[in-house]
């Protein structure tokens, strides 16, 4: 059997350890004993950005926070299916994600970072939500395993009924949240519609070959 190597370790701000773990070609984000995420299962974020840009159609000059790079899959993918002239804003916390990225992972960032649409930002999701007015047609969050938490106590507050009145209020009219979790959560999907959104909830499978586990995306309309 290939060994698993430990190549690094980080920690998250307000939270617990993230290591980055390697078999073969294979790589693993781990916090304790749960794997957050692998670079053989990118289906489910990948179709965060394809089912978000799908729902906003072919609005011009699209703007975009996404919160979380992980292992870029999400960025990836809204890059090739947006425009030239779209904006896509990426929010990190930790900066070893990033070093992560330019570094062992490298040919799995294949460049977007580079991408001239793209602006990266050392900094809670929050921050960019709160200052916003009308700003963005798309925020897409996948900081957590859903809305609990897991990660990082303080990511309870993008959750709340707060932290989603202010991500409404960063939205265009029409524009859309779209949040990734590992598990259904009828009390969240009901906090959604309370705050104004219309709320279509989709199951996708964690593999692009539409196998391996099911995880929810929320895809919640301003109204």
């Amino acid at each position: 059997m290939i060994p698993l190597e430990h190549l690094a370790s980080a920690r998250v701000p307000g939270g617990e350890e993230l290591r980055l773990m390697r078999r073969g070609a294979d790589f693993m984000i781990v916090l304790d004993r749960n794997e957050l995420m692998n670079s053989r299962m990118s289906g489910s974020e990948e179709a965060l950005a394809e089912l978000t840009a799908a729902r906003l159609g072919d609005r011009p000059k699209q703007r975009w926070l996404i919160g979380g790079y992980g292992m870029g899959f999400t960025l990836r993918k809204a890059l090739a299916v947006l425009g030239p002239e779209a904006q896509v804003e990426i929010a990190e916390l930790v900066p070893e994600i990033i070093e992560w990225a330019r570094g062992p992972m490298a040919e799995l960032t294949a460049g977007c970072l580079d991408d001239p649409r793209v602006t990266l930002r050392q900094s809670d999701v929050a921050f960019p939500i709160v200052r916003a007015r009308g700003s963005y047609d798309a925020i897409l969050l996948d900081v957590d395993n859903g809305p609990d938490g897991l990660v990082r106590a303080d990511n309870n507050r993008l959750y709340s009924r707060e932290g989603l009145a202010a991500a409404r209020n960063a939205l265009t009219p029409g524009g859309v949240l779209a949040i990734w979790s590992a598990a259904p959560d009828p009390v969240f999907a009901g906090r959604l519609r309370k705050a104004g959104f219309t709320v279509d909830e989709v199951v996708v499978r964690a593999r692009s070959n539409g196998k391996g586990p099911r995880h929810v995306i929320w895809f919640a309309t301003r109204r």
